[in-house]
Formats: structure tokens, C-alpha cells, sequence
């Protein structure tokens, strides 16, 4: 922060009165600097990319902050006042060392390697340490920031942008994006304890279409459909019973009797608690763990982890196979 201090000491303020140097900016010290060089507005403002009356503008609004006068304006010349020209320097160099560290972190960042990975939350935790462990130890040089995301987000960030690659559960609205399917696991009720069927040890679709459904926000699109089972309907719209962006949300409600759902293997071993059943679904076809990345979207160190997958996966055939994302 400027302060009077660091003025000159022909600075003579009026008592009671005091530049206001905390709205002083960047540009403006800019603006100072360039115009100090050219002494000419016309030049410094095409330097600037600006017009000549919004420099004008900007440096006396700067005097007008700091209580002094820095040029002298004349029809024929344009001149440093000598508080002008003994702060010509000190700007220099604090414009040059705001240059300086600018480009020293643009250098650090060239050696900080990094993937925004995306997950959504109950997709397989040993899924997701088994991949960032191995990914780690075979490229020690690159980090993996892991990130969990909730159902109102079943793309795992990949939709915004916000993540490089991302483990999720197809299908999710993202034609364009590719994935390897990681994992399969059967399609499991999730009832609550005193429910009929709850006792049951497999149960059918069909049996459990017209009870009230735990689903997820709105914005998780196909695949709040996709865990409705809206496929096997007939066009008969669910009978929501409430909306839950978590497991932990999703649970709670079934505990307490107002609604079921449809979910995973993975999700019964990791999210079990009182009050709720978890009963295997026979005649679904198997629900999937995938890696999705956008093709045209990876960094290097992102593209170095899908072909680290595609390489060194296990995938049953021995061969990786790519799907969009909105695969089923």
C-alpha cells in the first residue's frame, strides 16, 4: 500500500486531509508509468490499448487519490512534476517486481504437475485409492487432487469443467465425453427395515415400481431417470417421496419410512445403517464404474492418466473399450 511516507516530501497535504491510497490499482500505477515514459498521451495510450481521454481520466483520478499533482499539462507538452519524477523509479520497480513473481509462478506451476480428478460421492472407494495409488507410484511427478461431488452433479465436474477426468456412473448428459468402464455391480434396493419385502433375498423390479422413491436433484438429468428405472415404467411417472443429494440424505429418509430406492453394490457396503434393508434386484442389467474424460478437453498430465488406465487396467478382455458417457 502507497503511503504519504513514501511520497516526496515537497508533498504538501492541507491538515486534516490524506490521499486515500488503499483504491489505488495496479493499472493505474501502470497508466503512471507509461505516460511517465512517453510524455505524450496520444503514445501512451495506444501502449495502453486505450483511448487518450480514459487515460486522462484515470490519471487525474490517481492525483485526485493520492492529494498530489504528478504532470503538468500544457496545449503543446505534457511533463513530470518533480514528485512525479522522484516516483517515476519506485513504481518501476514495483511494477517490475509484481512482473517478476507474476512470472515466477507461472514457472513453479510449469513444475507442479497436477489432474483435477473428479469422483461421485459412493462410486467405490477402493476404485478410487486404487487408482490414484498406482497412478502415483508409477508417475511421482504428477498429483492427482482428487474431488467428491454429490448426485445434484453425477458428472463429477465434468459438465463445468471443474474436473479433468472423473469416476462416475453412467449415463450422464455428456455426449461428446469418453469412458472405460471400470467396474459392474447388480442393482440393489435400498428398503426400510420394516418394509414388506425387506426380509426378501432377491427381489424383482417390478415389485417395487409403485412405491413411493428417494431420487436425486433435478440437475442430475439421465441419471436420476436412469436410477428411477423410468425404463421399465411403461411411461408411469414415480411417485417421488422425497429428494436427496447424498447417501447419508438418501439413508436417513428410507430409515424413516417415507420412500425407497434404487442404488449399488458398492453403495450398500459403504453406506449401511439401522433402520434400512438392502435387498439384491435380479433382472437389472448391471450398473457401472467408469473413468469419463472429454477428449478434446485433457492436459497432458490428464491424457498421461487415461492411457495409464487403458494400459494397465484390468478389464476382464484384456483390452480397454471406450464408450461415450452416456452409455448404459
Amino acid at each position: 500500500m502507497w503511503s504519504a511516507e513514501n511520497h516526496s516530501p515537497h508533498c504538501n497535504l492541507a491538515e486534516g486531509t490524506g490521499p486515500t491510497t488503499g483504491d489505488v490499482t495496479l493499472r493505474q500505477l501502470r497508466y503512471f508509468a507509461v505516460l511517465g515514459e512517453e510524455l505524450n498521451y496520444r503514445r501512451a495510450a495506444e501502449r495502453l490499448f486505450i483511448t487518450q481521454p480514459a487515460l486522462s481520466t484515470a490519471i487525474k483520478q490517481l492525483e485526485h487519490q493520492l492529494g498530489v499533482m504528478l504532470f503538468t499539462r500544457t496545449t503543446r507538452e505534457v511533463a513530470l512534476t518533480e514528485l512525479g519524477q522522484a516516483w517515476m523509479p519506485k513504481v518501476r520497480d514495483a511494477l517490475h517486481g509484481i512482473d517478476a513473481a507474476v512470472d515466477d509462478l507461472i514457472d513453479l506451476s510449469a513444475h507442479y504437475r497436477r489432474i483435477r480428478l473428479g469422483y461421485l460421492i459412493g462410486t467405490g472407494a477402493d476404485l478410487l485409492f486404487r487408482l490414484v495409488r498406482n497412478f502415483e507410484a508409477a508417475y511421482p511427478e504428477i498429483t492427482l487432487e482428487p474431488r467428491e461431488f454429490d448426485f445434484s452433479d453425477p458428472t463429477a465436474g465434468l459438465a463445468d469443467g471443474t474436473t479433468e477426468v472423473a469416476i462416475i456412473r453412467p449415463p450422464v448428459d455428456l455426449p461428446e465425453h469418453r469412458m472405460f468402464i471400470l467396474d459392474a455391480e447388480n442393482w440393489v434396493a435400498c428398503l426400510p427395515r420394516d418394509h414388506p419385502l425387506a426380509g426378501r433375498s432377491e427381489l424383482a423390479i417390478a415389485e417395487l415400481l409403485d412405491d413411493p422413491i428417494v431420487v436425486a436433484p433435478a440437475t442430475a438429468g439421465r441419471w436420476r431417470d436412469y436410477w428411477m428405472a423410468m425404463d421399465a415404467r411403461g411411461g408411469k411417472p414415480p411417485t417421488i417421496a422425497a429428494v436427496a443429494a447424498t447417501y447419508e440424505e438418501e439413508t436417513t429418509t428410507i430409515a424413516r419410512g417415507l420412500g425407497i430406492s434404487f442404488t449399488s453394490e458398492a453403495s450398500a457396503r459403504l453406506y449401511n445403517r439401522q433402520g434400512i434393508a438392502y435387498v439384491p434386484i435380479v433382472d437389472r442389467p448391471r450398473n457401472y464404474t467408469a473413468l469419463a474424460w472429454h477428449p478434446a478437453g485433457l492436459s497432458l498430465e490428464a491424457a498421461q492418466l487415461v492411457r495409464h488406465v487403458r494400459e494397465g487396467w484390468s478389464f476382464g478382455e484384456g483390452q480397454a473399450i471406450e464408450h461415450p458417457a452416456t452409455y448404459y
